[in-house]
C-alpha cells in the first residue's frame, strides 16, 4: 500500500514539474547556455526599463503608454531570464478618456521600488500628472492609482526613501505639454509616499549639453545621491549620472555610457540593480524602430563614486555597451526563461502578454476553457473612423525577436442579419498589414489589406482576396529581417499560399509594431458574430 501511495505521489510530483517549467522562446533566448549571455536580454518593446531587487528575486516594469493591461510585472532570478507574472493596472484613469485609443498618451517611464515590506511603481501620465499604486506582492492586487502630483507635463517619476525618513521625487517635464523640457526637479513626498507636499526645486538644467535630459532615476549610495538620467534623444542618446551630497543638488555631471564605436544606438534610461554577491548591473534601451525599445544589460562598476556602465576600454570613465558577457553571479544557478509568446488558450486566463489598444470592455473577449479556445466578440468601429488605428479592441502582443512566424487557427461565426464582419491577423503601427475574412453577400472572402499612415486617417487598400467555401482558416505571417512581413493562409493547416504583397511593418506611437488578432462588424446594434481562436503559436 505503501509503495502503490509513493508511486502515485512520484507520478503527481512528476505531472507537477513538467506543468512548472518555465516558458522558452523558440525565436529569442538571451542566455547562451555556457555561463554568458547575448543582448538584448528581452528583443521586445519593454520601453524605459526599470528593475528592483527584492532578496534573491529581480523585479522590472516598462512603459505601456496607452495599452492595456498596463505596468507589465516581470520576475528574474538571475538578471538575464525573465518572465510576466502580472499587470500593475487594468484600467487607466480617467477611465473614459481612455476608453478609446490614445496612442502615445498614458504611462510614461514608471519606476519599481521596495520599501518597508512593499512595492511601489511610481509613473507620469503627461496630461494628468504623477501617479502610484503599491502591493505587498509583485504579483499583485495592485491598489487602484494615486495622484501624487497633479500637473500637465510632469513625467517619469522616480521616489527615493532616504535615510532620514524623507522621501524625495524626481521627475522630467514634457516640452508637448509643459511647454518646456530638458530640466529635472525635486519636491517631497508624505511618508506615505502618497501626495507631494513640497514644490517643485529645479536640481539639473541640460538645455546646454544635455538636451532632453529625461526618464531620471533616484538613488543614494556611499553618502551621495545620484540622479541617473539619459539625454541627447531616444535614437542617439547617452546616459549620464549626476551626483551631490543633498538631495536638491548642486548636482556633478559626468557621461557613464555612449555608443561608442558598437552598433547600440542611444543607450541609455534604464536602471542600477545590485546582486547579493556584491555585483552591479544596469539596464538600458535600445531602440530598434517597429521591433521597438529592446532591453540590454550592462556591467557596472563603482570609481572614485562614479558609475561606470558597460566596459570602458580607454579608461575615460564612459563605457560602450557589450553584446555579450558572463553572466550575473547571484549565487546560484536558474532554469533558463523568456517572456511568454504562444498562447494555445489552454489556461485559466489568456496569456499575460496580451494587451488591448484601450481599456477593454470586459465582453470583448471570452476564454472558452471547455473547448480551450479564445472567443473575440465583434465590436463596432467608432462612426467617424476609417481604419483600424481607432479600434481599442486589438489583442495584440510585443514583436519578440528580429525574426519569427507566427500561426493561427480561427473561425469565424457572423451574425446572419448582416454582412461586414471580418476577423483576422494584424501587425500594427503607424502602418499597418492583415489578412481579413470578412462574411460579404458573396460568402466568406479572405483579404491581405495595408493601410498606410493609419494615423493619418488613410483608408486601407486590398491588395489581394480569394473566396473561401466556410469560415474557418489557417493564418501565418512570416516576421523577417528589417520586419518585412509575409502573410499566407491554409485551408488544412500544411499547405501554405502566400496572400497580397510583402508588408514593411512599422513602430506605433513610442511603442514598436505588435501582431494579434482583431474582430470587428460595420455597424452598432444590439448584438453581433465572433471568433473562436483554437492557439496563437510564434516560432522560427
Amino acid at each position: 500500500m505503501k509503495s502503490a501511495a509513493c508511486f502515485l505521489l512520484c507520478i503527481l510530483a512528476f505531472a507537477f514539474s513538467l506543468t512548472a517549467q518555465p516558458y522558452v522562446s523558440k525565436v529569442w533566448v538571451a542566455d547562451n547556455g555556457k555561463g554568458s549571455y547575448k543582448n538584448p536580454i528581452l528583443y521586445a518593446d519593454y520601453s524605459d526599463p526599470d528593475v528592483c531587487r527584492v532578496g534573491d528575486d529581480y523585479y522590472m516594469t516598462a512603459s505601456s503608454f496607452s495599452c492595456m493591461p498596463g505596468l507589465p510585472i516581470l520576475h528574474s532570478k538571475d538578471l538575464v531570464s525573465w518572465q510576466i507574472i502580472a499587470h500593475a493596472v487594468t484600467g487607466q484613469p480617467p477611465l473614459d478618456v481612455y476608453a478609446n485609443p490614445r496612442h502615445g498618451d498614458g504611462i510614461w517611464a514608471p519606476s519599481v521600488r521596495f520599501h518597508n515590506g512593499e512595492f511601489y511603481i511610481f509613473y507620469g501620465d503627461p496630461d494628468y500628472g504623477i501617479y502610484m499604486t503599491k502591493s505587498k506582492k509583485a504579483e499583485g492586487p495592485w491598489e487602484p492609482l494615486v495622484m501624487v502630483k497633479e500637473g500637465k507635463g510632469l513625467i517619469d517619476a522616480c521616489p527615493l526613501w532616504d535615510d532620514d525618513g524623507n522621501v524625495y521625487l524626481v521627475h522630467a517635464y514634457a516640452g508637448s505639454r509643459a511647454g518646456i523640457k530638458s530640466i529635472l526637479a525635486v519636491c517631497r513626498l508624505s511618508n506615505d509616499a502618497a501626495k507631494a507636499i513640497t514644490e517643485d526645486v529645479i536640481v539639473y538644467d541640460g538645455h546646454d549639453v544635455d538636451e532632453t535630459v529625461e526618464g531620471p532615476k533616484f538613488y543614494k549610495h556611499n553618502g551621495y545621491y545620484y540622479i541617473f538620467a539619459p539625454a541627447g534623444g531616444v535614437t542617439q542618446g547617452w546616459q549620464l549620472a549626476l551626483r551631490s551630497k543633498n538631495p536638491f543638488g548642486p548636482y556633478e555631471r559626468k557621461v557613464v555610457l555612449a555608443q561608442g564605436k558598437t552598433t547600440v544606438n542611444g543607450p541609455h534610461q534604464g536602471a542600477w540593480v545590485d546582486t547579493k554577491t556584491g555585483e552591479d548591473w544596469f539596464y538600458h534601451f535600445q531602440d530598434l524602430a517597429a521591433y521597438g525599445r529592446v532591453v540590454h544589460l550592462q556591467p557596472m562598476k563603482w570609481v572614485n563614486d562614479w558609475p561606470v556602465i558597460g566596459e570602458d576600454k580607454d579608461g575615460d570613465g564612459c563605457g560602450e555597451p557589450v553584446l555579450t558577457y558572463k553572466k550575473p553571479d547571484v549565487g546560484a544557478t536558474y532554469p533558463v526563461a523568456t517572456p511568454q509568446e504562444t498562447d494555445e488558450f489552454d489556461g485559466i486566463t489568456a496569456g499575460l502578454q496580451w494587451q488591448w489598444h484601450s481599456n477593454p470592455r470586459p465582453w470583448w473577449s471570452y476564454l472558452n476553457r471547455g473547448k480551450k479556445q479564445l472567443r473575440l466578440f465583434s465590436v463596432p468601429l467608432p462612426e467617424d473612423s476609417n481604419n483600424l488605428w481607432s479600434a481599442g479592441n486589438l489583442l495584440l502582443q510585443k514583436f519578440p525577436a528580429p525574426e519569427f512566424t507566427v500561426n493561427t487557427k480561427l473561425k469565424l461565426t457572423p451574425n446572419k442579419r448582416w454582412d461586414g464582419e471580418r476577423v483576422g491577423l494584424i501587425v500594427m503601427g503607424l502602418d499597418y498589414g492583415l489578412l481579413s475574412l470578412e462574411k460579404t453577400t458573396d460568402g466568406f472572402v479572405l483579404s491581405q489589406h495595408d493601410c498606410l499612415q493609419a494615423d493619418k486617417g488613410n483608408a486601407e487598400r486590398v491588395n489581394a482576396s480569394v473566396n473561401l467555401s466556410e469560415g474557418q482558416v489557417f493564418l501565418r505571417v512570416k516576421v523577417e529581417k528589417n520586419a518585412l512581413c509575409t502573410f499566407s493562409y491554409s485551408l488544412d493547416g500544411k499547405k501554405y499560399d502566400v496572400l497580397g504583397q510583402k508588408f514593411a511593418a512599422k513602430p506605433g506611437k513610442w511603442i514598436g509594431a505588435k501582431v494579434g488578432l482583431f474582430c470587428q462588424r460595420p455597424k452598432s446594434t444590439n448584438d453581433g458574430g465572433w471568433v473562436d481562436v483554437d492557439y496563437f503559436r510564434v516560432e522560427k
